[in-house]
């Protein structure tokens, strides 16, 4: 059977660019007709997303799938690492919960991790023309190397040819891929076939100069350089995107709290871009500003950030809030947080305990073992009966009067949920709560907002990706890489 055309995009360091970059690839080639497809062997992220095959996967996957036109599979990052401790992660293994490892446990289960990245790319070069690899931080750290599932490791194994792109806004973009070359082995720098500069501002003939002593010095092609695209709009694999600043016309101010653990932030996105809305995130020791909405974002260890919320104020601040008409919130994790009581008789987030909630909420949230991960469509229980549509990724299950007011229903008919019966806290378990137009508008209603601009996440979203497609396009050349017929 003909095997896919494959190329995989490392980085000098996290945040360079890997996932941007295939994802500009990703809708370059499919705008011509190619059947392409993503793939990370190995990703550690707490934004995740639900599969069509029932899993989850890192979130920048299934944004790479929707840039490819596809629908997200556990196929495209089969091994999934969900950091519960600073030394310690849930793994998912195609998309359903393996085991809870401490770092070391880990390493040493790498080779049946292995196993599964294998399966998933044998899959996958089989039933695409080409397949994107994205790898994960640096293929240079050197006390990561030995048992590598994530980057050359994984390339040796596949035997994939290597493009590096190193981020020029950091600085040091020389040195960055002269030295992670230098430190890979003669095998592995025979992988790279050249390199991508990105995100650079200014004049390119200032820069040229660079390019020319790069190429000298390391015999390889600098592919191209890719400008700095400002606001651009793409979920983040992990790291918090910037609350915009510039908002004269505002109809409301929103806060969220940065807890250690915080999971799937992307659920505000649509806050953080809405041109109405002043929206900031608090991280620790800041001081919590004046708000109409307070939002608590899912987490990956609820007991942990509880206290971690607690330890910073949050409680008394939501009560106040609350008590000056205020609204608030809760989503996964942080709706979780508002009921009156929190166990994990099985220790799935730590030590076996039960912690008291904020006791906003008539309900009690147990963690089990199983996961529930389910995408779902429904209505909300607000004026205007607004469609909603997201997802859930959640272990605990909540048990109170407080469900007995939901804040939505399924379009199965389920109740997810509650609404405060004042009105003024709203909680759920589906992620996605603001992205549908129709209920983040009647959320900010809701909130205080009253009538406000129709801001369409997934428009924005996909605007975006031809706007980083056509930059690819315009910037790299890829003749050395791709077929002629695929970059003409």
């Amino acid at each position: 059977m003909p095997q896919a055309i494959t190329l995989m995009v490392q980085g000098t360091t996290s945040d360079a660019g890997k996932s941007t970059l295939v994802a500009g690839l990703a809708r370059m080639l499919a705008r011509r007709g190619v059947r392409v497809a993503p793939f990370k062997p190995q990703n550690m992220a707490l934004n995740s997303a639900v599969t069509t095959d029932g899993g989850e996967i890192g979130r920048a996957q299934a944004l790479q799938a929707l840039a490819a036109g596809l629908q997200p599979h556990t196929d495209f990052n089969p091994v999934l690492l969900k950091p519960s401790t600073d030394v310690g992660a849930q793994v998912v293994i195609h998309g359903k919960v393996a085991a809870n490892l401490s770092a070391r446990d880990y390493h040493a289960y790498k080779p049946t991790a292995m196993k599964a990245v294998m399966q998933s790319w044998d899959r996958l070069t089989s039933a695409y023309d080409c397949v994107l690899v994205e790898g994960a931080g640096s293929p240079a750290e050197i006390n990561l190397r030995d048992r590598d599932i994530a980057n050359m490791g994984f390339a040796e194994a596949a035997d994939v040819p290597v493009i590096l792109v190193a981020d020029i806004d950091r600085g040091g973009v020389f040195a960055h891929l002269v030295g992670t070359l230098e430190l890979l082995s003669p095998s592995e720098q025979a992988r790279v076939k050249g390199f991508v500069i990105n995100r650079f501002r200014g004049d390119i003939g200032l820069l040229q100069s660079g390019l020319d002593w790069l190429e000298e010095r390391t015999g390889r092609p600098v592919l191209g350089v890719l400008p700095y695209l400002h606001g651009l709009f793409l979920d983040a694999e992990d790291a918090l995107g910037e609350a915009r600043v510039d908002k004269g016309e505002a109809r409301l101010r929103a806060v969220a709290p940065v807890y250690p653990r915080i999971s799937n932030h992307t659920d505000l996105d649509a806050l953080r871009l809405h041109p109405q809305v002043d929206f900031r995130w608090v991280g620790p020791g800041q001081a919590i500003p004046p708000a109409d909405l307070i939002v608590l974002p899912g987490s990956k260890s609820v007991q942990a950030d509880l206290a971690w919320l607690r330890a910073q104020g949050w409680e008394a601040a939501i009560k106040r809030h609350l008590r000056y008409g205020g609204k608030v919130v809760g989503v996964c994790g942080g709706f979780q947080m508002l009921g009156t009581a929190l166990a994990d008789p099985q220790g799935l987030e730590g030590a076996p305990s039960t912690v008291a909630g904020l006791g906003l909420l008539d309900m009690e949230t147990v963690l089990e073992a199983e996961k529930q991960l389910e995408n779902r469509r429904g209505e909300l229980c607000l004026p205007g009966v607004a469609a909603v549509t997201g997802y859930e990724i959640h272990m605990g299950v909540s048990r109170g009067a407080a469900l007995e007011r939901p804040a939505l229903h399924f379009a199965d008919g389920r109740p997810d949920g509650a609404l405060s019966a004042d009105g003024q806290i709203l909680g759920t378990y589906l992620h996605g709560l603001f992205d549908s137009p129709a209920a983040l508008s009647a959320l900010l209603a809701w909130a205080g907002a009253g009538e406000v601009e129709v801001v369409d996440l997934a428009a924005r979203r996909e605007a975006d990706l031809d706007r980083l497609a056509d930059s690819v396009d315009q910037n790299l050349d890829l003749s050395t890489v791709f077929p002629a017929a695929w970059v003409a």
